[in-house]
C-alpha cells in the first residue's frame, strides 16, 4: 500500500528570485502593487503545480508571504500597533512599514522586532499587542483568497497558518495585558477563519504549532489546552472541517499527552529533529487521528537514505498502522533551495547526492510507494549510500588529534589585556566604529560580474577594488570613526567568500534560500574536510590599513557561523566541522596580525542558531563545541591584538555567560529593534567583554535622528560603564543605500561627540 504524502511549506522566493527582485522595485516606486501581486501569484502557482506533478496529496497554501508568515497572520487578526494603522498608507504598506520601517511624507516608523525563527537561519517578524489590541479576523482574507486561488487552478490544497499557541508565544505585549488576555478574541478568530475555509471548501486546516517543540511547563500546558479545547469545541458546531496540529523542528515530549488527548483530526511530528517523536508514537497515538510524519529532512540538502526512511516507517506503521499515516517533510521546504536542475557547474557524480525542494517531493513520492512501486528508485539510492562519499584529509585529522586544552586559551587574561590595549589604542569615550561591510552599490556589482565571467582583467578587477577602499577609508576618516573597516567591497557573502577559498566547499548557481524579506542567501555546501588554500583577506586588509593611521580591523566570518550557514555534511559530527573550520580561521588570523591588522573582528552571527531549542538539552553538545571553536581561532593572539565579535538577531540574555566565555576583547550586538533589552542580561550578569549594542537597526530604510541615538547611548550608559561601551550600527551596511548610510552614520559619529562632550 503507498502511503499519501504531504508538504509543510513550499520555497516562495523564485527560482531566480523573481519575488526578492519584485519587492525591491516596489519598495524603489519602480513597479505598481499589482505588479508586485501579480509576481506573487506566479510564485505560488509554481509551488503548487510542482508539487502536485510530484503527485503529493496534502499540497498547502497560505505559505507564501510578501515578507513573513507571522506578521501576515498579525495583520489577518488585526494584531498592528496603531502606529501603523494609522499611517495615510495603503494597506500592504502598511504591513510593509511594520515590516521594515517608514520614513517618508506619511510619518516616521521603526519596524517591528525581528527574531531567527527557532533553529533556522529565517527571520520573521515580531507581532505586539498593546492594551487596546482587539483581534479579530480581516475581512481580506489571505489565507481564504490563497486557498481560491489555488483551486481555480485545478489544485486542491490545505490552508496552513501560525498556530494561536505560538502566535501568542512568539509575540510581545506593550502594556499591562498578558497572553491570556487576548485569549478569548483569538480563538474566535481563528475558529470563524476556520469556518471560512470550510465554506470555501476546504477539507483541512493546518495550525502551524513549532512552539510546542520549546520547554513547556504546567503553566505552558494548561494554556495551551485551553486554548484547543476551546477553539476545537468552536470549530466543531459551526464546521465539519478537519483540524490538523503541524509541529516541526523537534518533539513535543512535554505536551504530547495534551494533543493526544485533544481530539485533533490530524498530528504533524518532526521524525528528523524530534529525537522522541518515535518513541512518543509507540507509547501510543489517538486512535482516530492521522499522523503526518515529517521524515524527509526540511533543512538540509542531502538525499534521503530510503532504507533508513523505509525502517523508520515500518516501525511507525508498527504502531499505527499504514491507514493512519501521511509522509511529509520535517519542516517547511522553505529552508532549501529550489531545485539541483540548473545546477550545471556541480559535476553530476556529485550532484546525485543532493536533494533541493523539488527533489525531496520526488522522494516523498519514492518513500511513500516503497521499495516495489517506484521502479528501480530504492536500487538506485541504496548504490548510493554503499560507499563512503569521502575519504578523510589526514593532515587535518591529524591537525584536530593534536588538539590540547592550552589550545582553547589565550593568555594573559581578559583583564590584562584590556590594560594593556587601553594603552595602545588611546580611544576616546564612546569609541566609534561599524560592522563590517558597506553599500554593495550597482558599480559593485557590475565589476564584480565582469571580473567573475572573465569580461575585467584581475588588474582592472584590483584597481577597481582599491578605489573603493581608499573611498571608504577616506569616508571614514572625513566623519570622524574612530575604528575603521575597509568595506568588504571584493567579497559577495560573508560565508561564499571565505568558502571559496577553503578547501571542502562545493558552490551553487541558483541555490538560493529566504533569509528574511527580499534578503536571500545562498549557504555554500560542505562537501568534504576544511582547510584553508592561502591568505583570503590579508591583501586587502592590509592596502586599507596603509591609507590611514586609525586601526582598520580585519574582517573574518567565524567557524560556527561558516557552519550554521552552510549546508552541513551529515556523515561527520557538527563539532569536527566546527574545529575544521576553526583551524582555517586561525591561520588567517595570524597572518593578519603578522601584517600589522592590529584589531580582528571574527564575526559569530549565527552563534545561538544550532543551540538546542530545549534547554535541558543545551549540555548535551553545543556549547561545549561551539565556544571552544570560536577560542581556538584567537588563542594564539599577542595580548595588543584587540578581537572583536558580531552577533544579530537571536536572543542571547539566556546564554549571555557562555557569550563571555567566548572571551572576545569587543562583542557588538542587534539591540536596536530589540528595545535594548539585553542590557539588563548584560548588567546582570556582569558581563566583563567590552560591548557595543547596536544603536540604530540597518535592516530599516529610516535614518536614525542624532537625538534618538544619543537617548539609546544614555540608556546604555546607565547599564553598562562607559569605559566598556562602544557605539555602532546594529549589523553590516551591505544592503542599505548610500545615502541613509552616509546621513545614518554622520548622525552616530554626532551622537558619540555629544556624550564625549557631556
Amino acid at each position: 500500500m503507498a502511503y499519501r504524502t504531504s508538504v509543510a511549506g513550499f520555497p516562495r522566493i523564485g527560482k531566480k528570485r523573481e519575488l526578492k527582485f519584485a519587492l525591491e522595485k516596489y519598495f524603489r516606486n519602480e513597479i505598481s502593487v499589482e505588479e508586485l501581486e501579480q509576481t506573487g501569484r506566479q510564485m505560488r502557482e509554481y509551488g503548487w503545480k510542482r508539487q502536485k506533478e510530484a503527485g503529493i496529496d496534502f499540497i498547502p497554501s497560505n505559505d507564501f508571504s510578501f515578507y513573513d508568515n507571522l506578521l501576515d497572520a498579525a495583520f489577518l487578526f488585526n494584531i498592528v500597533p496603531e502606529r501603523y494603522s494609522a499611517l495615510d498608507l495603503s494597506g500592504i504598506d502598511k504591513y510593509f512599514a511594520a515590516a521594515r520601517g517608514y520614513q517618508g511624507p506619511a510619518g516616521d516608523v521603526r519596524a517591528l522586532p525581528m527574531k531567527k525563527w527557532f533553529n533556522t537561519n529565517y527571520h520573521y517578524i515580531v507581532p505586539e499587542f498593546s492594551d487596546s489590541t482587539k483581534p479579530a479576523l480581516s475581512s481580506d482574507n489571505k489565507l481564504i483568497a490563497e486557498f481560491e486561488e489555488a483551486k481555480s487552478l485545478g489544485i486542491r490544497t490545505l490552508p496552513t497558518i501560525a498556530g494561536v499557541y505560538t502566535l501568542l508565544s512568539l509575540s510581545t505585549f506593550a502594556g499591562e495585558k498578558k497572553a491570556g488576555d487576548f485569549a478569548s478574541d483569538l480563538v474566535s478568530s481563528y475558529a470563524s477563519l476556520a469556518v471560512s475555509a470550510s465554506g470555501a471548501g476546504a477539507e483541512w486546516i493546518s495550525f502551524a504549532e513549532p512552539a510546542l517543540v520549546l520547554d513547556m511547563d504546567e503553566n505552558d500546558r494548561s494554556f495551551f489546552r485551553s486554548l484547543y479545547k476551546s477553539l476545537l469545541e468552536e470549530i466543531r458546531r459551526k464546521s465539519s472541517i478537519k483540524v490538523l496540529l503541524q509541529t516541526f523542528f523537534g518533539d513535543i515530549r512535554d505536551c504530547y499527552d495534551d494533543v493526544a488527548s485533544l481530539g485533533f483530526d490530524g498530528i504533524g511530528l518532526d521524525f528528523v529533529e524530534g529525537s522522541r517523536s518515535l518513541s512518543l508514537v509507540e507509547r501510543g497515538f489517538p486512535k482516530d487521528t492521522v499522523l503526518f510524519a515529517g521524515i524527509v529532512n526540511g533543512k538540509n540538502i542531502w538525499r534521503s537514505d530510503y532504507g533508513v526512511k523505509a525502517s523508520l516507517v515500518e516501525k511507525i506503521a508498527a504502531s499505527l498502522g499504514s491507514e493512519k499515516i501521511v509522509l511529509s517533510s520535517s519542516c517547511s521546504l522553505l529552508h532549501v533551495p529550489y531545485t539541483t536542475s540548473g545546477e550545471d557547474s556541480i559535476a553530476a557524480d556529485v550532484k546525485k547526492y543532493f536533494a533541493f525542494a523539488e527533489e525531496k517531493l520526488s522522494e516523498l513520492s519514492e518513500i511513500a510507494c516503497g521499495a516495489e512501486g517506484k521502479s528501480g528508485a530504492f536500487e538506485s539510492n541504496s548504490m548510493l549510500f554503499a560507499s563512503e562519499r569521502v575519504f578523510k584529509c589526514p593532515d587535518v585529522q591529524n591537525a584536530i588529534s593534536s588538539l590540547t586544552a592550552g589550545d582553547f586559551v589565550r593568555k594573559p587574561d581578559f583583564f590584562e589585556r584590556e590594560r594593556i590595549q587601553k594603552g595602545v589604542f588611546s580611544l576616546p569615550a564612546y569609541p566609534t566604529t561599524t560592522i563590517g561591510s558597506f553599500p554593495q552599490t550597482v558599480d559593485v556589482r557590475a565589476n564584480r560580474a565582469l571580473y567573475r565571467n572573465g569580461k575585467m582583467t584581475k588588474a582592472a578587477y584590483d584597481s577597481f577594488i582599491e578605489g573603493k577602499i581608499r573611498e571608504c577609508v577616506e569616508f571614514q576618516e572625513e566623519i570622524g570613526l574612530d575604528v575603521l573597516v575597509h568595506g568588504e567591497f571584493e567579497r559577495n557573502d560573508m560565508v561564499e567568500y571565505f568558502g571559496s577559498q577553503l578547501y571542502g566547499y562545493i558552490f551553487t548557481k541558483n541555490a538560493w534560500v529566504q533569509s528574511y524579506g527580499s534578503r536571500c542567501v545562498k549557504p555554500p555546501i560542505i562537501w568534504s574536510d576544511i582547510c584553508r588554500r592561502s591568505p583570503m583577506t590579508v591583501k586587502w586588509s592590509v592596502f586599507a590599513q596603509k591609507q590611514t593611521k586609525k586601526p582598520v580591523k580585519g574582517m573574518l566570518t567565524g567557524p560556527v557561523t561558516i557552519l550554521n550557514w552552510s549546508f552541513p555534511r551529515e556523515d561527520i559530527p557538527l563539532r569536527e566541522q566546527a574545529l575544521q573550520l576553526a583551524l582555517a580561521i586561525r591561520e588567517e588570523v595570524l597572518d593578519l596580525e603578522k601584517n600589522g591588522i592590529r584589531i580582528i573582528q571574527i564575526d559569530e552571527a549565527a552563534l545561538r542558531e544550532k543551540l538546542p531549542l530545549r534547554k535541558s538539552d543545551w549540555r548535551t553538545g553545543y556549547l561545549d563545541w561551539a565556544v571552544p571553536a570560536f577560542r581556538l581561532v584567537h588563542a594564539k593572539v599577542r595580548p595588543e591584538t584587540q578581537i572583536h565579535t558580531h552577533m544579530c538577531y537571536s536572543e542571547f540574555g539566556d546564554i549571555i555567560k557562555d557569550i563571555d566565555d567566548m572571551d572576545a576583547d569587543v562583542i557588538t550586538f542587534e539591540a536596536s529593534r530589540g528595545d535594548l533589552k539585553i542590557l539588563d542580561d548584560l548588567k546582570n550578569a556582569d558581563f566583563k567583554t567590552e560591548v557595543g549594542p547596536g544603536v540604530y537597526d540597518i535592516h530599516s530604510a529610516r535614518v536614525p535622528f542624532v537625538e534618538e541615538i544619543v537617548a539609546a547611548l544614555k540608556k546604555m550608559s546607565g547599564k553598562i560603564p562607559v569605559g566598556k561601551l562602544w557605539v555602532n550600527p546594529d549589523c553590516g551596511l551591505k544592503t542599505r543605500g548610500e545615502r541613509e548610510t552616509v546621513e545614518s552614520l554622520k548622525n552616530l559619529v554626532a551622537a558619540a561627540k555629544i556624550l564625549r562632550e557631556s
